[in-house]
């Protein structure tokens, strides 16, 4: 039997309802993936984003903790600390770390970060693969952001007599205002080729407010 006009509508009401749904639906994850797919340019090196380290070439049965360390020079007025504790992993795998990052003042601040391994043997075998380092980076007033690390350890640290000994790595990082700031700290002839380029960072989850 063929339906009736009026259930005929209501049915084509109903379907738009659920169409209408599902599109609100898509738009909604197009939105929530835009700073997911941040995160992944700046960790895989997708759409540009610079890499250094190559590809980890895999677990071995020897195993080093990586401690991640922070600091801020007093001229720049960021908050800055990591987001986790220390990481154990195996040499040659590739592990990932996050650091946070706010600006506490009221006006755009852009800063800079160099870094160093400890200790200083180890540091020919710390690979980063992806680092918020490589840019300088530009925070609004209050907004604050989750910046990654992705990184491995090369298993030839474990061949090396000077290193095969080492467990523990700590990387520090020093946050400045200026590149002239971290060359009066003596931090810049360590900081390679890739300190002084200029990003704006996304926040995933956008500008924050500053609180006390």
């Amino acid at each position: 039997m063929a339906a009736t006009d009026p259930d005929l509508a209501r049915r084509n009401r109903r379907l738009g309802f659920i169409a209408g749904g599902v599109a609100a639906s898509m738009v909604g994850l197009a939105f929530a993936s835009v700073p997911l797919y941040a995160i992944f340019c700046a960790v895989t090196g997708y759409n540009g984003t610079p890499q250094i380290g190559g590809v980890a070439p895999g677990a071995t049965d020897q195993r080093v903790t990586v401690r991640f360390n922070a600091n801020v020079h007093p001229s720049l007025p960021w908050k800055f600390a990591p987001g986790q504790g220390p990481e154990t992993l195996a040499l040659g795998q590739e592990g990932m770390a996050f650091y946070t990052a706010k600006n506490l003042a009221q006006t755009p601040v852009t800063g800079i970060a160099t870094y160093n391994v400890t200790p200083e043997v180890a540091g020919p075998y710390f690979h980063k693969v992806a680092c918020f380092c490589f840019d300088e980076q530009t925070l609004e007033p209050g907004q604050q952001v989750e910046m990654p690390i992705a990184f491995w350890v090369d298993p030839k640290m474990a061949e090396d007599p000077g290193t095969r000994g080492i467990r523990t790595i700590t990387i520090n990082y020093t946050y400045f205002r200026t590149l002239a700031d971290a060359e009066r700290a003596g931090a810049l002839a360590k900081a390679g080729e890739h300190v002084g380029k200029r990003t704006e960072l996304v926040s995933p989850a956008g500008p924050q407010t500053a609180t006390p």
